[in-house]
């Protein structure tokens, strides 16, 4: 059986920067309110029609596939995982493939939101260990500008999501302890609601308790009601409150199974990247695994929450940076809207 490696990582952010004073033009909000609570300074949004979360993912493809001394024409499997597709259907994943001119391969949609990478990488790592796909590109990419909602009303979310795309090429190595030595995949959904985007969406608000008022008719409808738009339902939610008190504890202990799966200790760890969900939380984990400030790599005062993308970008960021070195043992973690939540390690 195959181990499975990261050949060559990339990423790729928008080039229009919003720093958070810039958003005090749409909403009532300060730079120090936006940093105490959330560690983010500014972020990147992608041109309203010129980019799109395919064509990020482009980007930032081109890059791992180039690292990985491989072609877009070797990539015989593609896992995209986004919560901000170009269309409701069908997903990025074939548009890719489209534009990249691969040939006729698998293209697997995944929507697990911030654990997205990771639980891209798991199942990329089956498919390797397996023998079933020698070249897998794995893509994170997020356009949540187009959603978010700019005003007073939607701050408390608006302030903390960005734009981006990382990609990873995972190939098979038969070198004894290299790649990926594990990945840690759970979930709960008894507070599902609780961090969600409910529109559009099928289930015409069932179970919230602020359903919306639709069309008095037996068929069809509309996913979005002009009525949503107005109240505001049409936008992400989310209890920060919650998900920060699940995150603080799912997070080290997703960490901690992967090393205890491994025999490995938090002094083991060379480099830990965390999902860029909010500098609070990483800073928590971080002292309760003990880890030095060289220990763990943080980007989100530059480019806020990019969801899918927070991990790839963050360790193709590191990788360029010298923080990851041949040999190093890197621990990827994340925890996100489901709740869902991952974690991986890599001996690099």
């Amino acid at each position: 059986m195959f181990q499975s490696k990261i050949a060559g990582i990339g990423h790729y952010v928008p080039k229009n920067v919003y720093t958070n004073n810039d958003l005090t033009r749409f909403m009532d909000t300060t730079d120090e309110w936006i940093q105490e609570r959330t560690g983010i300074k500014e972020r990147r949004y992608a041109d309203r029609l010129e980019e799109t979360t395919t064509s990020m993912a482009i980007e930032a493809a081109k890059i791992a596939i180039e690292r990985a001394k491989t072609t877009a024409k070797d990539i015989d499997f593609i896992i995209f995982a986004t919560l901000s597709p170009d269309y409701y259907f069908p997903g990025c994943g074939v548009l890719l493939q489209r534009e990249m001119g691969m040939g006729e391969i698998g293209a697997l949609d995944i929507r697990n939101q911030c654990s997205g990478f990771v639980y891209a990488l798991s199942i990329a790592d089956q498919f390797i260990k397996t023998g079933m796909y020698k070249n897998i590109l794995v893509v994170g990419s997020e356009k949540h500008s187009f959603a978010l909602d700019f005003s007073t009303r939607g701050r408390a979310v608006s302030v903390i999501f960005g734009d981006g795309a990382g990609a990873a090429v995972l190939q098979p190595t038969t070198e004894t302890g290299k790649g990926i030595l594990s990945t840690h995949l759970h979930s709960d959904g008894a507070d599902a609601e609780k961090l969600a985007m409910y529109y559009p969406g099928a289930s015409g608000g069932k179970g919230l308790e602020n359903r919306p008022e639709w069309p008095d008719q037996e068929l069809g409808g509309m996913f979005v009601t002009p009525k949503m738009l107005e109240d505001g339902s049409a936008f992400p939610y989310m209890d920060g409150q919650a998900v920060f008190k699940k995150a603080v504890v799912k997070f080290p202990e997703v960490i901690g199974e992967a090393l205890a799966k491994n025999e490995l200790t938090p002094a083991d760890i060379d480099l830990l990247v965390p999902h860029q969900a909010n500098l609070r939380i990483s800073q928590f984990v971080q002292k309760t695994l003990g880890l030095a400030d060289d220990k763990v790599f943080n980007n989100i005062q530059k480019y806020g929450n990019t969801t899918a993308a927070s991990v790839p970008i963050a360790l193709s960021e590191a990788w360029e940076e010298g923080r990851i070195k041949e040999g190093d043992l890197v621990c990827l973690a994340a925890f996100g809207a489901g709740f869902t939540w991952g974690s991986a390690l890599i001996r690099w």
